[in-house]
């Protein structure tokens, strides 16, 4: 009894340190010091190629650099920054039926088994005989029927940093966002594997260009607090089996 009063004890303290943040008061933000992505930002790497960059290319309208007029303004090494613009409006609809019958049947007959039909028929009672030793019958049905109906609409932007090159130039790519209003705070992930020449003259990038794309969008807060269910309630729902 006492392990497990201590045991509830820990689940219920488990369970309540998530909650501990917002407890009267809206939840925090992330801290974004010593975050990966300002390390990343801190830490641009090495340049891919030499840079010849003078006082007097600066100054041109028409040098290659990203400062001048028309230079390539998108994100290209580690630290860049990059804008992810997710437009989703999918709708899938399917709908299967299936069905299936099977009957047989099996008569057999023995009206001259050596003549024992003949003997033992007299002795038996009224209505039987051996004539028809074996009949059997058998009849099954199945039937299915299922459908599967899903919409999904989200349309967000968020920035993202570089976070490293990879040897055959594709961009590692993680962006974060967090917004909080009253007590409820949304916040919405994003990363991944981009190419550079996916990246358009805005420096933005679409969702579905991004490889192995981890899109999230959530939040915590009061509100999310009270629509999951507690912690026991989650145990028991993975214990039960009924």
């Amino acid at each position: 009894m006492r392990f497990s009063a201590i045991t509830l004890g820990l689940l219920a303290l488990v369970s309540a340190c998530g909650r501990m943040d917002h407890i009267g008061r809206p939840p925090g933000f992330t801290p974004t010091m010593n975050s990966t992505e300002q390390l990343a930002m801190l830490n641009p790497g090495l340049p891919l190629t030499a840079q010849h960059d003078t006082p007097l290319t600066r100054a041109s309208l028409w040098s290659g650099g990203k400062k001048s007029l028309l230079g390539d303004r998108r994100a290209a090494k580690r630290g860049d920054i990059l804008t992810v613009v997710i437009e989703i409006d999918e709708e899938a609809k399917i709908s299967n039926s299936t069905s299936r019958s099977r009957s047989g049947s099996e008569n057999l007959a023995v009206p001259n088994l050596l003549g024992l039909p003949q003997r033992i028929n007299p002795r038996l009672p009224e209505g039987a005989s051996l004539d028809r030793a074996v009949d059997l019958s058998s009849d099954s049905r199945s039937g299915g029927d299922g459908s599967v109906k899903r919409s999904e609409e989200l349309t967000l932007r968020v920035a993202a940093t570089v976070m490293q090159v990879l040897p055959n130039g594709v961009l590692e790519i993680q962006g974060s966002q967090e917004v909080r209003v009253n007590f409820e705070l949304r916040e919405l992930l994003v990363n991944g594997f981009v190419r550079p020449e996916d990246i358009s003259r805005q420096n933005e990038i679409t969702y579905d260009k991004i490889a192995a794309a981890r899109i999230s969008y959530g939040g915590r807060g009061q509100i999310t607090d009270v629509q999951q269910p507690r912690i026991g309630q989650q145990v028991l729902d993975a214990m039960l089996p009924f």
